[in-house]
């Protein structure tokens, strides 16, 4: 029975064949195939392995180098495939398992290629430094960089490096300078042998070159010697690739191809029949095409199964295939179908035997499949479980998490995932390293960091604040209600509740002599009389006091060391005495009201400088205070007060614990509920309350604050840190800096096993989950200061952390310090578990810096360290000066110095510091540099607390519960302990991670999730999907590789929409993954990954996109077809429409920022290398203080332009805390990831008040162009291109041929945007009939994103023909800026929302004029026109055209409401005044309206018209005269003749094709035609066809519309809504 139903359906098979042959063998298949390349030249593959290596460890590249050198198995590699399996052999071997997997990945990914480019830009920059000898065409393949000379052959290098110069400065951020050896980067491949100190020698050089080899050799044996710092840059010049061994120069000869994007073909809407009818090119074959996979399903059918069965009807059964493919492209379906197509598609992909796969087949193929999902019968279980989830999960959300980080998937992409996954298994392998069984690392990797807090409060109580009021007890207060919920009640923005409870408390910080705390009290009495509900108080100090406390490590010097006498009082310590004293006599009021009278009697004081407080003051201020309140003559009192020194000990206090607090360094600051303001503005105060009452309201609300609650102690009690550091605590933008001291152990031996660590007293056996390792140079005072403040600060008692220390001395320190080291380094390791041994340490530092250190030179020089004292001494606190003795030995020295050289290592090449530097590293956190003034042990404590707190007790439990296995019981001692601990919880401090998380455990997987991957594997994903959205698109190919090369478990909840309108997905996608199979077998070609789309659709029409990473910044350089209308059938006998596209460039984007102020809008940042500084130019937006920069890999410097911008700020830098400015930030670009820089700006001393943007003209509008002086123009005469886009200008040459053509005047600026070739050929007709009517010199400016590679190949040519100039602009939209999915509207998009900095900051003014308008009059009116001081100057909609009226939308409902009389604007032409759209910030004010309005889907639906009228009240548009643009659709015929500009507006009623109509309207624009087409197809070289369809004569009325169609509520498509 089944062979005869078989044969029944082979025989109606081969029947439908038949009927079906003829047909189909005219509808060939046809492909698509997408490649993008990067626009660097290829780069050597075996270099991009020594980078990818070097990730994992610095001295892995040298393994891997050394390893390559020491074989010559490439020489049996025949091919590129060979090759690639041969580096990933080499790299693997000293890789774990799992990320040698990542690695190869990674490795065909080419991620590595851009650091590969960096070293590049290095090497032209060195050879560009210095001349080539005799002959300057000379090209090397290896050469060595001293910073003083190059040397391009070893027996050149040989006698330098006998004779090395003796002195080399280390430090990159020292500037590198020729003379003092070359600049240094954290990325340099430094040789492990190198010694800190020694000179720098750099070799650029290619492993596998000959070259290399010798220079390796001699460089390395130099380097072990001691004498030279060795680092290699890799780097293979251009002409060395045939001196390389076979693989060196694989990947090096073409551009390179990239991976990691994603190609969409959207099904396109061609209601308006918006396509180019010219004759179609025929393709050209860039490369084979793929084939495509035959055991897909097809309609139900395998038909790789047919073919096996029935070879001999191969031709006829594909024919057959090719008919169900291209009959199957489905892009409606009726409602019923619609329904459960989610919950279809989710069943469909959790029953598949390869769940990811199915996903990605439906979803990147859905116009093909949709109608086979939809005939699909459900279980009704899924669909219920899927509804049961979407109440814990809108429909449709997706959400990601890696080892539970939540990710950010509008900003994922491959090369992101593929950092994150060997982030994690990097971890594991340095965890199994410690011994750390696996399931203890599934855990720690699972762990969350918490959060980092925005802002840390400091407590601050203490009977030395001096409370003003009291709000629950003072009579003033009585009326108020102390009812607590009525802080829960509405109320406007701003609005103070005065409620009778000490809810706020703002605690100022002053020092009473200064003018800023004088003005503090009167501001804070100004306040408290206006019965602001606050309690207010002030803690009084004196600077200098404080100064004489840094002085003397932390304590009051009454007596002058030199002459002994009683050092004198200054006169804020005099003035904290009277407040003090007159609080105690006379209330708090009147001490308060004595301050406000010094202030005062300064301020009327005529002969007094404003900054002065002087005695007198004081006095006039103390007596006219206490007069009306004492018997006796005030002046007697104060007379007294002043001898006697009466409250001198309270007021000394004040000033003590003001130091211990760490606020003094602010100046003049003041505490809101501890939390810390160094602003005392009344701004500040107000702001600050408004930002603590939402955080109080919520403790209310929980009945956390009741009303017999004390506030303020609850507050401090639960997070109150004892003392301020902002280079500690952090926050904001500068993220402390964490080092992974477990990698630093990888190499078997480390620098940490030799150190020996202190305990607080009695704590020496307990497990210590904090370690400071300070590093210190105990030849400096500095140095000195920090090992004596750690001794300190043990012996103030520390019960959870103990303290290393890495002496980081010169190996050649005079042997006084060397002695003392040696007792140091004694006690440590023979008597830290004695009571007095930290007392003793104490002791040996003061003697050393008493009888050493704070001596003169020559009184040092000459000394040598009395050995006998300091035994004597170790006596005293109970050691054993014996164990000293049989230690102090000078055979020991050698030992020493040898650690002493690897402390300065471990500085150098893992932290990137001098190797002299004194610095403090708390379980990795790096805190560099110290600042030893006022650096304290207290510091240590607080480091100690928000180390532990933030970082330690997420992984506490976890490695306290570890069941040790595989390790010796007795090193499980408590030091064993203590250094897991450090390492762990430094490597997890490293990781780049969220610290949100979600509970995906919630969300029910029985029957509409898919499990895969072993539960034990390192790396864990769960992820909520909806499978039919274009997320899941991309999402399925990204979790595909997860799941191909990383160990990993996955979780994935699918969640589609459960009530869908419409088809979800109308595109075909690919996202391109790089695969071994790019690499030839037969040869040494590398040909690069593809999307290919096999088997398209014929009759629809295609448009294509791509998604990109966020940085990639990409245009077309080969694409024979129009892109945005791909008709297949259209094709001929090409099979395979090819595009390549090419990474023009990266973005680099940041935010800048000025403290309390709005971010500098304006101000003009310059980038470039240190020998061209100006390369790119850009300006900070008012929106989160935005810019961008279009930049390519290498080593970059940014800084503010010369000019206005320089004149009034300084970069402020320093990432770790530190306030040092700089005119220089250093911007490395080595990854294809970009970057996002932070920049703080601060205004220069004496220019506070002035305003970087000068208003150039009142409203008034007129002004003559010689007025037009500021800077804006002025000076920017520099910025010829924004952006990169200069380099396309062909500005001097069209200015010779302006001048032989007669063109003369000033410059009209046109700007215009294009895509596809239909736009193409409407923009070349638009520019003639601009050309032909003026005879001043025009400029155009494109936007070059949606140019086709033939617009940019003709348009030089053009200009040159037609004597213009023009110019190719882009800008890349930013990544938080609502994004547009459709390419119609987010080239809508480009023509209004970024013009302030699109253009070049020199350019003034600009017309918009649109591709598909055809120009009658000279511009140059327009362009001359007063525009009355508007940015704007739009023409309102025609209304004389009666037939349209109901289309005019703005007449009626929400428009008519808004516009309140003014006019609707069309949006075809425009001109911008550049000057005042950026003064009053229109492109910024544009951008906040678009942001609004832009996520709700119903608004803006012609958006860049929309945009402008909806913000007209904000941003004034002036209305240009009728008959400056004329459109038939809405002006009617009777006005034709008064045209100055047609456009070639759609008509919603007609729905007419544009050639059609533009034939039909415009009687010039077939010539205009014919005369853009004959050149273009000269200078392409093509034939053209003259076939046009004759043009219908220009008539009064439009054609009729078409018969077949149109219903009056059809759905317009975008393009129709365009100038509607």
């Amino acid at each position: 029975m089944g062979t005869n139903l078989r044969s029944v359906i082979y025989v109606f098979l081969l029947l439908f064949v038949v009927v079906f042959t003829v047909n189909a063998q005219n509808r060939r298949p046809k492909n698509v195939q997408v490649a993008v390349k990067a626009k660097w030249q290829g780069t050597p593959l075996l270099l991009e392995a020594g980078e990818l290596i070097s990730k994992e460890s610095k001295q892995l590249f040298w393994e891997f180098n050394e390893a390559w050198l020491g074989s010559d198995g490439d020489s049996d590699c025949k091919s590129a495939r060979d090759c690639l399996l041969k580096i990933s052999t080499q790299a693997s071997a000293l890789l774990a398992k799992p990320v040698a997997s990542l690695f190869q990945f990674s490795l065909t990914l080419r991620s590595a290629s851009p650091r590969v480019v960096l070293y590049r830009q290095l090497a032209d920059e060195s050879l560009s430094s210095f001349p080539h000898g005799d002959d300057p065409s000379a090209s090397h393949c290896c050469w060595v960089d001293t910073g003083s000379s190059l040397f391009y052959d070893v027996a050149d290098l040989l006698p330098w490096l006998a004779s090395p110069p003796t002195c080399i400065s280390l430090d990159a951020s020292a500037g590198g300078d020729a003379a003092q050896g070359p600049e240094l980067f954290d990325f340099d491949h430094v040789h492990f042998d190198s010694k800190a100190g020694t000179p720098v020698a750099v070799l650029y050089g290619a492993v596998g070159t000959g070259c290399f080899r010798e220079f390796h050799l001699s460089l390395a044996q130099a380097a072990k010697e001691g004498k030279v710092t060795y680092v290699v840059r890799p780097v293979l010049p251009s002409g060395c690739e045939s001196k390389t061994r076979s693989c060196g120069a694989i990947g090096a000869r073409d551009n390179v191809s990239l991976a990691g994007y994603g190609v969409e073909l959207a099904l396109k809407n061609m209601e308006y029949k918006a396509m180019d009818d010219s004759a179609i090119k025929k393709g050209i074959t860039l490369e084979d095409p793929r084939t495509e996979d035959l055991s897909q399903d097809v309609r139900g059918f395998i038909f790789s199964k047919i073919l096996d069965r029935k070879p001999e009807l191969r031709s006829e059964v594909m024919a057959f295939r090719d008919y169900l493919l291209s009959s199957t492209v489905s892009d409606t379906l009726d409602v019923w179908e619609l329904k459960d197509l989610g919950h279809q598609t989710a069943q469909r992909i959790v029953h598949a035997s390869d769940p990811l796969q199915s996903m990605q087949e439906i979803n990147q193929n859905f116009p093909s499949v949709v109608s086979s999902l939809s005939r699909m019968k459900l279980n009704e279980s899924i669909k219920e479980e899927i509804l049961s989830n979407q109440r814990m999960v809108p429909p449709g959300k997706a959400l990601l998490a890696l080892n539970g980080a939540l990710l950010n998937i509008e900003d994922m992409d491959l090369y992101m995932l593929m950092d994150l996954a060997h982030q994690e298994l990097s971890l594991a392998n340095q965890f199994s390293k410690l011994k750390i069984p696996d399931g203890a690392i599934r855990k720690l990797l699972l762990t969350t960091p918490l959060p980092e807090p925005d802002s840390y409060r400091v407590d601050f109580r203490s009977e030395h604040v001096n409370y003003l009021n009291n709000l629950e007890e003072d009579d003033m207060y009585k009326r108020w209600r102390s009812n607590l919920n009525e802080i829960l009640m509405p109320a406007f923005p701003g609005q103070l509740r005065y409620i009778r409870k000490n809810l706020f408390h703002a605690v100022y910080v002053i020092d009473p002599a200064t003018v800023c705390g004088l003005e503090s009290i009167d501001t804070l009495r100004s306040l408290y009389e206006n019965q602001v509900p606050v309690r207010f108080g002030v803690i009084l100090y004196s600077t200098q006091l404080i100064k004489n406390i840094e002085d003397n490590g932390g304590q009051i010097q009454s007596y002058d060391a030199e002459t002994n006498a009683q050092v004198k009082e200054d006169i804020s310590t005099m003035i904290i005495r009277l407040f003090l004293y007159i609080k105690e006599h006379h209330g708090i009021q009147t001490a308060f009201q004595f301050l406000g009278n010094v202030n005062r009697l300064r301020t009327e004081s005529a002969d007094s400088s404003e900054e002065d407080i002087e005695q007198q003051h004081v006095d006039g201020a103390f007596v006219e205070t206490i007069l009306p309140k004492v018997k006796s003559p005030p002046q007697e009192i104060l007379l007294k007060l002043q001898q006697e020194h009466t409250l001198k000990e309270a007021s000394e206090a004040s000033s003590m614990f003001v130091f211990k607090l760490g606020l003094a360094k602010l100046k003049c600051s003041f505490l809101m509920n501890g939390l810390v303001f160094d602003s005392v503005e009344e701004e500040t105060l107000l702001n600050a309350m408004n930002d603590e009452l939402p955080k109080i309201q919520e403790q209310v609300y929980y009945g956390q604050i009741e009303s017999r609650t004390n506030v303020l102690d609850k507050l401090l009690s639960e997070s109150g840190l004892s003392r301020y550091n902002p280079q500690i605590i952090g926050g904001g933008k500068n993220k402390p800096r964490y080092v992974s001291l477990a990698s630093s152990t990888k190499s078997g031996e480390s620098m940490l096993d030799d150190v020996n660590y202190l305990h607080s007293s009695e704590s020496s056996d307990d497990v210590k989950c904090v370690t400071h390792l300070l590093a210190v140079d105990v030849t400096t005072k500095k140095g000195m200061k920090l090992l004596h403040e750690g001794v300190r600060y043990l012996i103030g008692g520390s019960k959870s952390a103990r303290l290393g220390v890495l002496f980081s001395s010169s190996p050649n320190v005079d042997p006084y310090s060397l002695l003392f080291i040696k007792f140091f380094e004694i006690t440590a390791s023979s008597f830290s578990h004695k009571e007095k041994a930290l007392h003793f340490l104490d002791k040996l530092c003061s003697f050393y810096e008493r009888e050493y250190l704070f001596k003169t030179s020559v009184e040092s020089g000459s000394s040598q360290m009395p050995i006998d004292e300091v035994l004597e001494l170790a006596e005293e606190y109970g050691l054993s000066s014996k164990a000293y003795q049989s230690r102090l030995v000078e055979s020991l020295d050698e030992e020493l110095r040898k650690r002493m050289i690897k402390v300065a290592q471990f500085l150098s090449w893992e932290l990137g510091l001098e190797s002299d530097a004194n610095t403090i590293i708390s379980n990795g956190r790096v805190i560099f540099p110290v600042d030893e003034r006022t650096f304290m042990g207290h510091d240590l404590h607080l480091l100690e607390s928000m180390e532990f707190n933030q970082r330690v007790k997420p992984v506490q439990e976890i490695i306290e519960g570890i069941e040790w296995q595989g390790v010796d019981p007795d090193l499980l001692t408590s030091k064993y302990f203590s250094d897991v601990f450090m390492l762990v919880s430094s490597a997890m401090a490293t990781r780049d991670r969220s610290s949100e998380s979600a509970r995906f455990e919630v969300l029910s997987s029985e029957y509409s999730a898919v499990l895969l991957g072993d539960e034990n594997a390192t790396i864990h994903i769960d992820a909520v999907i909806d499978p039919l959205s274009p997320t899941g698109q991309k999402l399925a190919s990204l979790l595909q590789v997860l799941q191909k090369h990383v160990q990993t478990s996955m979780r994935i909840v699918l969640n589609p929409m459960s009530s869908l309108v419409d088809i979800p997905l109308k595109n075909y996608y690919r996202y391109v993954l790089p695969n071994t199979d790019d690499y030839s077998s037969t040869n040494f070609d590398v040909d690069g990954p593809k999307a290919f789309f096999a088997n398209m659709p014929l009759s629809k029409t295609l448009t294509m996109n791509l998604d990109v990473p966020e940085p990639w910044l990409v245009e077309p350089v080969i694409a024979i077809h129009d892109l945005d209308n791909i008709l297949l059938e259209n094709l001929g006998d090409t099979t395979t429409l090819q595009a390549v596209f090419e990474v023009e460039s990266l973005v680099l984007t940041g935010h800048c920022s000025e403290k309390d102020h709005e971010a500098p809008r304006g101000l003009q940042l310059i980038l470039g290398t240190k020998n061209r500084p100006h390369l790119v130019d850009t300006l900070v937006m008012a929106n989160l203080g935005y810019w961008q920069m279009k930049v390519s890999p290498g080593v970059w410097y940014l800084q503010l332009a010369p000019g206005r911008s320089s004149e009034l700020y300084v970069l402020k830098g320093g990432n770790d805390g530190s306030q040092d400015q700089s005119s220089l930030k250093r911007i490395t670009i080595d990854d294809l990831r970009g970057k996002v820089v932070h920049l703080e700006v601060v205004k220069k001393r004496g220019k506070e008040h002035e305003k970087l943007l000068v208003p150039t003209d009142g409203d008034d509008g007129v002004q003559q162009n010689n007025e037009r002086g500021s800077w804006n123009s002025n000076f920017l005469k520099w910025a010829s291109g924004f952006v990169g886009g200069r380099q396309q200008s062909v500005k001097e040459v069209a200015k010779k041929e302006n001048e032989k053509s007669g063109r003369h005047g000033k410059t009209i600026n046109i700007f215009s945007i294009a895509s596809g070739h239909l736009y193409e050929r409407f923009l070349k007709i638009m520019i003639l009939s601009v050309l032909k009517n003026t005879n001043r010199p025009v400029k155009f400016w494109f936007i070059k994103n949606y140019l086709s590679p033939q617009f940019k190949d003709v348009i030089p040519h053009m200009a040159h023909e037609y004597n213009f100039e023009y110019e190719l602009i882009t800008y890349k939209w930013p990544s938080w800026l609502h994004k547009q999915k459709e390419k119609q509207r987010i080239i809508w998009a480009y023509k209004i929302l970024f013009l302030d900095v699109i253009f070049p900051l020199s350019l003034e003014k600009v017309i918009f004029v649109d591709a598909d308008q055809i120009i009658r009059t000279d511009m140059g009116e327009l362009y001359d026109m007063d525009i009355k001081g508007r940015p704007l100057a739009y023409t309102p909609f025609c209304d004389n055209n009666k037939e349209m009226d109901g289309y005019r939308f703005w007449r009626q409902g929400f428009w008519r409401e808004h516009l309140r009389g003014r006019p609707y604007h069309i949006s075809a032409l425009y001109v911008v005044d550049l000057v005042k759209f950026r003064e009053t910030a229109a492109g910024d004010n544009l951008r906040v309206f678009y942001e609004t309005l832009s996520k709700d889907p119903n608004s803006l639906s012609n958006l860049d018209q929309d945009l402008p009228n909806y913000a007209q009240h904000t941003v004034p548009i002036f209305s240009l005269p009728q008959e400056w643009l004329w459109c038939e659709s809405w002006c009617g015929n009777a006005t034709k003749s008064k045209a100055r500009t047609i456009d070639l507006c759609n008509n919603p009623m007609t729905k007419e094709p544009k050639l059609q109509g533009a034939r039909r309207i415009v009687t010039e624009w077939p010539d205009l035609d014919l005369e853009a087409r004959k050149f273009t197809a000269k200078i392409l070289g093509e034939d053209m066809e003259l076939n046009e369809p004759v043009a219908a004569a220009a008539t009064d009325k439009p054609n009729p519309p078409p018969s077949s169609d149109i219903s009056e509520d059809s759905e317009q498509d975008l393009e129709s809504k365009d100038e509607l």
